[in-house]
């Protein structure tokens, strides 16, 4: 496995089982669901997920897929009837990391980032990044300080530079950026 990926991925959420003959609606977590929604398995978080080796981890055979809506209707070996998958709502998918389609150029992974720190191009640390937040029409970073804490848009006219081995974001801000973000209290 690569160093500093976590062994496991999240690549969907079982929402609600569909009809009565087991199957549920899976809604994606990936930028890749035709890679991770296909036959074959998956897994459960388990107690310590994070540090078992995939045999260790609970899993499920997806037998079908079918793209539904703005997700998947998944039918896994087993599960037969509306009571069986009703046990399974709400879990998440995981996906071994070693599993995981390679990224196209300039994308990132999440856990990537968090932890980073974020400078300017002046070289003016704001922080690091505390979360990631998936929204439209941009993810915000979440990014805590010694001035406080900032959402800053995670994209292209923003955020300049990612270095991975350094674990450093370079921002350019709009002039004025910070001051209305904080406030004027601030």
């Amino acid at each position: 496995m690569p160093e500093g990926h976590p062994p496991f991925l999240v690549v969907g959420h079982l929402n609600k089982a569909h009809g009565t003959k087991g199957e549920l609606f899976a809604w994606p977590l990936t930028d890749y669901p035709e890679s991770h929604f296909a036959p074959g398995i998956v897994h459960l978080p388990g107690d310590d997920a994070a540090e078992q080796p995939s045999e260790a981890l609970p899993a499920l055979t997806i037998n079908e897929v079918r793209p539904y809506r703005r997700g998947f209707l998944v039918k896994f070996a087993g599960v037969d009837d509306r009571t069986s998958a009703d046990r399974l709502r709400g879990l998440y998918l995981l996906r071994p990391f070693d599993a995981i389609d390679d990224l196209a150029e300039g994308e990132v992974f999440y856990h990537e980032l968090l932890g980073a720190t974020v400078a300017t191009g002046e070289g003016r640390v704001l922080g690091e990044v505390a979360e990631v937040f998936p929204v439209k029409p941009s993810d915000l970073l979440q990014v805590v300080g010694p001035a406080g804490e900032v959402m800053i848009p995670f994209s292209r006219e923003i955020v300049v530079d990612f270095d991975r081995e350094r674990r450093r974001i370079v921002v350019e801000l709009p002039s004025g950026f910070l001051e209305l973000e904080r406030g004027p209290d601030a």
